[in-house]
């Protein structure tokens, strides 16, 4: 896709998002105000309502407003749990609408156009929810605890030149192994070469005795919200994504998921987790002074990746052959996939890549379905956020 078209189509869906959250916005506040009408005609002020209200009732619709007006404050500022300040909002304010129905009826469509929005929120809170599925998995594994040896020079005397230089240059030697991490991502993707870029935020743990990697992406199209959440779980990987918490859209498992995890896993360990590296179930090969093949097994799966490294010894690509492309979970293309980085900084006391994106070789050219920025990083986590 031309750069120029691509560009456009993420610029047009992006303001089709902002456009939908204002107008959900617009229309609480609208809603809220109306509601201060009962209010002022409860306290003998100007208002076009003509029904009595009592000073009581009249702070009913007064409380009723400020309810809406937090939700839509919670809701503007991406806070799913709005539905806590909505739902009782609008119980109230149709109660109150059914007392003064011959001059209020109307307020009943955006109730429903509200409790359509808090329903969503509340359904994507329900224990079945990718997020609370994900925090119970991280929580289970949480609960094991090991001690974390320090990395020695010597662990790194069998790895190549330039994975060793990686690693001294992420700062890995004197630093505890790496039993687990929690990293917070941001950035945007999307499903196709015709489709534009989604906004998205994501948080993963791995871990490493034994290896598990637990990944989960929240965004949203049109307002409405989607999660997708990838588990890498003992032998079987599973990536699913569910629009709404309530539709299934995607649910791919099976070999060719398993091994394409298996790719993602080893990624992250050269991203992010470049201690883990001195792993001796990793068989290294020296390309050249800045190129190394690694052979990674898991699980009875093995891959392979060859990562490039920059005069500075930091590591510029992930490229393997050992990937599946699948956009329904149905069908899998095996294709070439790298993820280019760049924009070194420190990360917990490591050095790494900050900046990011991941890319399909394809006949016609590079698709580049994934954009991203690593906002923090924490090693040897021993509990969950809340």
């Amino acid at each position: 896709m031309p750069r120029g078209f691509e560009n456009a189509a993420r610029d047009v869906h992006g303001r089709l998002e902002r456009m939908v959250r204002l107008a959900f916005t617009l229309l609480v506040l609208l809603h809220a105000g109306i509601h201060l009408l009962g209010f002022s005609k409860a306290m003998g002020w100007a208002s076009p309502l003509e029904a009595s209200i009592s000073r009581p009732v009249g702070a009913l619709w007064a409380g009723t407003a400020l309810l809406f007006v937090g939700a839509a404050v919670l809701f503007a500022l991406d806070v799913r749990a709005f539905w806590l300040l909505a739902a009782p909002a609008v119980v109230l304010s149709q109660t109150l609408i059914i007392f003064a129905w011959d001059e209020a009826r109307y307020g009943t469509v955006a109730n429903v156009v509200i409790s359509i929005g808090a329903l969503l929120a509340l359904f994507a809170s329900s224990p079945s929810s990718f997020p609370k599925v994900y925090q119970r998995e991280v929580e289970r594994r949480l609960s094991r605890k090991s001690v974390a040896e320090p990395v020695g020079s010597d662990d790194l005397s069998h790895l190549p030149p330039p994975v060793r230089q990686y690693l001294q240059v992420a700062g890995v030697v004197g630093r505890p192994r790496v039993r687990n991490f929690r990293a917070r991502l941001r950035g945007e993707i999307r499903p196709s070469l015709e489709a534009g870029f989604i906004p998205f935020q994501a948080e993963q743990h791995n871990f490493y005795d034994p290896p598990a990697r637990l990944f989960l992406i929240r965004s949203a199209r049109f307002g409405l919200p989607f999660d997708a959440l990838h588990l890498y779980l003992g032998n079987a990987a599973t990536m699913q994504v569910k629009l709404a918490s309530l539709f299934q859209v995607v649910d791919a498992r099976g070999p060719e998921m398993n091994q394409s995890e298996t790719v993602t896993l080893f990624n992250d360990m050269c991203v992010l987790a470049p201690a883990t590296l001195i792993d001796r179930a990793i068989v290294w090969r020296e390309i050249d002074a800045r190129t190394a093949q690694g052979t990674f097994t898991n699980a009875g799966n093995t891959v392979s990746a060859r990562l490039h490294f920059n005069d500075a010894g930091e590591l510029t690509n992930f490229v393997s052959e050992d990937r599946y492309l699948s956009s329904d979970g149905k069908t899998y293309t095996k294709l070439r996939w790298s993820t280019p980085l760049g924009n070194y900084r420190d990360f917990a006391g490591a050095r790494l890549a900050s900046r990011g994106g991941a890319s399909w070789r394809l006949s016609s050219g590079e698709f580049v379905y994934a954009r991203m920025d690593i906002e923090d990083v924490e090693y040897n986590v021993e509990r969950a956020p809340p």
